[in-house]
């Protein structure tokens, strides 16, 4: 499987999604495949254990799954662990999800290689890549940590599941804290080492996270609502317009994120605009 259908495009900082700009050290340039998640809907970064227990999986699954039907983004970093079942939890439950490795995008350098046909999943359903290392990047041990940052300003709250007192995770959580996120923690088991990085933030005042609840409530979704569901009006063809239109961009452009034919692609846009929900000006599409 290779991804010859979801090319790498570069966005300069004035396009960077608004949460992204607000951090310290913004990057230089991003560049992305597939789709950047809808501004408009609370993201979700999911970190945790390379070396997750049965119980971290477990509750991967519980909390994620327990939020389908809500328009909310997953955000992970695409590694072994908890990162991956993150992602593949999201698309289970249909929700959006977005990968940023510690590496570049281009197929080459995708890492953990195990994870690669999860990356083409993730582009396949709608989400997306994200990286500001150079498209054939590979990833180095300082990477990881620099591209945390990343998935921390994208998001809403950060949700920790597992992490050793010495694990990267930790790194995650303490930038969640200085860029003024909401910190969620999982309790483990205490007699397990990856108990100890979430047990040492519920000490510093972290919110405890024991149902998906917990998390709708973080993200001021209003509970068993269901208010803000993925269903809409919109067909998934349409929402994909909605989502890449995250900032004005050319026909071309739009073409290749959304990964379709030329002449579905413009039927698809004649329809939006005679909709509304769309205009063209000067060659550029906007979000009405």
């Amino acid at each position: 499987m290779v991804g010859l259908n979801f090319p790498i495009t570069s966005i300069q900082p004035e396009n960077f999604p608004l949460r992204l700009r607000e951090i310290p050290q913004t990057p230089l340039s991003l560049y992305v495949r597939g789709i950047l998640p809808n501004p408009n809907i609370p993201s979700l970064t999911v970190v945790g254990s390379r070396n997750y227990s049965n119980y971290g999986k477990q509750v991967v699954e519980y909390l994620i799954s327990g939020l389908k039907g809500y328009n909310i983004a997953i955000i992970s970093g695409l590694a072994l662990g908890i990162d991956g079942l993150a992602h593949k939890a999201a698309l289970d439950a249909g929700l959006y999800t977005l990968a940023v490795p510690g590496s570049g995008i281009d197929d080459s350098v995708i890492g953990p290689r195990t994870n690669f046909s999860l990356a083409m999943q993730i582009l396949e359903s709608g989400g997306g890549l994200l990286s500001e290392f150079e498209p054939t990047f590979s990833a180095t041990p300082w990477s990881f940590p620099q591209r945390n940052r990343i998935m921390v300003g994208l998001s809403h709250a950060v949700l920790v599941i597992e992490a050793s007192e010495k694990s990267g995770t930790l790194i995650t959580a303490r930038l969640t804290v200085d860029y003024n996120r909401d910190l969620l923690v999982v309790p483990g088991n205490i007699f397990s080492e990856n108990s100890n990085g979430p047990h040492q933030f519920l000490k510093l005042g972290a919110t405890p996270v024991t149902s998906p609840d917990d998390i709708l409530e973080a993200l001021h979704i209003e509970v068993g609502t269901k208010a803000v569901k993925v269903a809409s009006t919109f067909s998934s063809a349409e929402e994909k317009v909605l989502a890449a239109l995250s900032e004005p961009r050319d026909r071309d452009t739009l073409i290749r994120m959304l990964a379709i034919g030329t002449q579905e692609a413009n039927i698809l846009f004649m329809s939006m605009e005679l909709n509304g929900h769309i205009y063209e000006s000067s060659g550029i599409f906007h979000r009405n």
